[in-house]
């Protein structure tokens, strides 16, 4: 079976375990299908996911020239409290920052082998924490904009993680840790603009990946510098795809990069 198309971040479903999706330009695989198969995949070339021209891929699967201009790649993306739309500012395309910013988002905590706060978009719960491979989430704010997520998740990140570390993700290295306690213990430092939106309901949402096995040492796939890599898929979790010889290969990272998918 041979597949190619541009890649962009694994679609998800809700299930026990989560079902994974690769969608292409006229087809899609459901990765859950491939476990315990040979995968091999092949790099073909690069495409801007904005102005979808064959340009090497700066950032986030966007070519140099989109990176700096397109909206979608402005700063306060990565950085929620840089969010300026409800003052009615413009950073690049005021239409496009109403949209997005001025929405309902959750301040959460999850654990993904630490302990992380982190934003997102009230829509892409429980999206967010599926990608970031985290075994369960507990939504702490819901705030009615992005930039009091932000301020919120700035003041929360001086007690605790905004980071996931990858390879105790991939390892599934579990610290046992109660998110309810972390949600006690950080409600004094919610800053007083968002402590009207605090959630008082503890309900954890708890999730469950396909993984057969996890790599004892994960080694990141270069499929631009390889060309090419094949072995038998072991697991899914968060946005990598894990090989039963410990490479991982992260889709996310590669967004924008045409592949050849062949399974044997």
């Amino acid at each position: 079976m041979n597949s190619e198309g541009v890649l962009t971040k694994m679609q998800t479903e809700i299930g026990t375990p989560i079902q994974y999706y690769l969608v292409f330009e006229n087809e899609f695989l459901n990765i859950n299908q491939l476990l315990n198969k040979k995968v091999s995949i092949s790099f073909i070339g690069y495409q801007c996911l904005n102005c979808k021209l064959e340009k090497k891929i700066f950032r986030q699967g966007f070519c140099y020239d989109c990176f700096y201009k397109i909206p979608q790649a402005a700063d306060w993306i990565m950085r929620p409290e840089l969010s300026t739309a409800h003052l009615d500012k413009e950073d690049r395309d005021l239409d496009y920052e109403k949209k997005v910013q001025l929405q309902p988002h959750i301040v959460y905590l999850a654990n993904s082998g630490n302990v992380k706060v982190g934003v997102t978009r009230k829509t892409q719960v429980p999206t967010r924490w599926i990608d970031q491979g985290a075994h369960e989430a507990l939504e702490v704010v819901e705030v009615p904009n992005r930039f009091l997520a932000g301020i919120t998740e700035v003041a929360l990140k001086e007690h605790v993680s905004d980071k996931t570390n990858w390879r105790t993700m991939l390892k599934n290295e579990i610290k046992n840790e109660s998110l309810v306690e972390w949600k006690e213990k950080l409600k004094s430092f919610i800053p007083e603009e968002a402590m009207e939106y605090y959630i008082d309901s503890n309900k954890e949402t708890h999730i469950e990946f396909p993984v057969i096995q996890y790599p004892s040492t994960p080694k990141s796939l270069n499929i631009v510098k390889s060309q090419e890599y094949q072995g038998v898929l072991k697991g899914i979790k968060g946005q990598y795809l894990i090989f039963e010889d410990n490479t991982v290969f992260n889709v996310r990272s590669n967004e924008g990069i045409r592949v050849r998918i062949t399974v044997n």
